[in-house]
């Protein structure tokens, strides 16, 4: 049994005992966590999502947080300026192996849902933002509203 899956903009199909570099994702080595963003799964029966695949999940364990290789980005002005730049990128990736393809009750299991760490980094940010949204006036501006209205 096979399975598209979709994480960190890209798409990947993905069998049981797949090795997969993904972008990076908030979980450390040893976590077992489930992508639930499934485009298809295919076996004896072929299933395609409207976007997604009902129920439909893919368990995997986080194996390790890596690096990959260095990309470098070389600027060189022409002529009359002596200007050059360069600039290196090392993309932060997540190994995990596919453990287990679930056609249906992917909902039910309980496993932590795969975010990626700008997925974490919104969460934190809207959940410290809603205590300060629910925040009462401050005081002297209540007292000075009610001294104008009397």
């Amino acid at each position: 049994m096979f399975a598209v899956l979709k994480t960190g903009g890209k798409q990947y199909k993905v069998q049981a005992g797949d090795v997969l570099r993904v972008e990076k994702l908030n979980a450390i080595a040893g976590d077992k966590i489930q992508f639930n963003e499934i485009l298809m799964v295919g076996g004896d029966t072929v299933t395609v999502g409207a976007p997604l695949v009902a129920g439909a999940a893919v368990q995997a364990e986080v194996i390790d947080q890596i690096k990959g290789e260095k990309t470098i980005h070389y600027v060189k002005r022409r002529r009359k300026h002596s200007s050059q730049r360069t600039k290196g990128h090392r993309q932060q990736l997540t190994l995990v192996r596919v453990t287990e393809v679930l056609a249906a009750g992917g909902d039910k299991t309980g496993v932590a849902a795969a975010t990626g760490t700008a997925d974490a980094r919104r969460a934190a940010h809207n959940a410290a933002a809603a205590p300060a949204a629910e925040a009462p006036a401050k005081p002297k501006r209540a007292a000075k509203a009610a001294a104008v209205t009397e």
